[in-house]
């Protein structure tokens, strides 16, 4: 059982975006993404969440066998698909409970009622390492960068999907609050669950050890390989794969 995507093309306003990705995210383990600004990395996980300014001109996304290629993103959702994003928006006036129940029993279908919730939330909280005040701020409102993420993080263990897909989690982070967010992941992982993990840094790979690391440059995967890969990006960069893509 995967998250398996077959040789994807993408288009936004007649431009194509992402020129044949073939990438296969298996169940108990994570599936580093990574490449230099631009190459397609958010594009791709927009898409895989069901974002509708990208048109998917040719090739599939099965979900453990599904095809979800054509559904709406609440549907995926539903089926266990999780994005965080790079850049969470702030919703004023609605608290992170109040927020994270809805999100609950919309995805779950279930009625999970105020104190049942309270009490789920209050553990994952715990084991975050999350201040229980957390859930009474509203979603986003004044957050730093580290706040924002580890939010995301309450979400995806609240939510407990079958594959997470993880938008430069990383990114803006000082060392404490990296440690914190890459901690909170590791903390999610196990055999029911895979990963995308988006980054063009390698720093968060020092604390998460991924299974499995691909380069994507200008669209298309232009090489897979294990953690060793991104040691090698971190002693070199993407030069070398930016000049063979020319």
């Amino acid at each position: 059982m995967s998250l398996l995507i077959k040789d994807l093309h993408v288009s936004i306003n007649g431009v194509e975006i992402l020129k044949g990705i073939n990438l296969e995210i298996k169940k108990d383990q994570i599936h580093a993404l990574m490449g230099p600004n631009g190459a397609g990395k958010s594009t791709l996980g927009n898409v895989l969440m069901g974002h509708p300014n990208y048109k998917i001109d040719s090739g599939s996304i099965m979900l453990d066998g599904k095809d979800i290629t054509k559904l709406r993103p609440n549907e995926r959702a539903k089926l266990g698909l999780f994005l965080s994003f790079q850049y969470p928006r702030e919703i004023t006036g609605v608290t992170i409970s109040n927020f994270l129940r809805t999100a609950l029993n919309a995805v779950k279908g279930t009625n999970i009622g105020v104190v049942e919730f309270y009490n789920l939330l209050k553990e994952k909280m715990a084991r975050l390492n999350i201040d229980s005040s957390f859930s009474k701020r509203y979603v986003n409102e004044g957050f730093s960068g580290g706040e924002k993420k580890r939010a995301e993080i309450l979400q995806l263990s609240v939510l407990e999907p079958k594959y997470a897909i993880l938008d430069e989690t990383d990114s803006g982070l000082d060392a404490d609050a990296l440690k914190i967010v890459a901690n909170g992941i590791n903390e999610m992982r196990n055999s029911e669950r895979g990963f995308l993990l988006i980054t063009h840094y390698y720093r968060i790979l020092n604390i998460i050890t991924p299974d499995t690391v691909s380069i994507i440059i200008d669209g298309k995967i232009v090489k897979t390989g294990g953690k060793e890969l991104a040691h090698e990006i971190e002693d070199s960069g993407f030069a070398e794969f930016l000049e063979a893509s020319l």
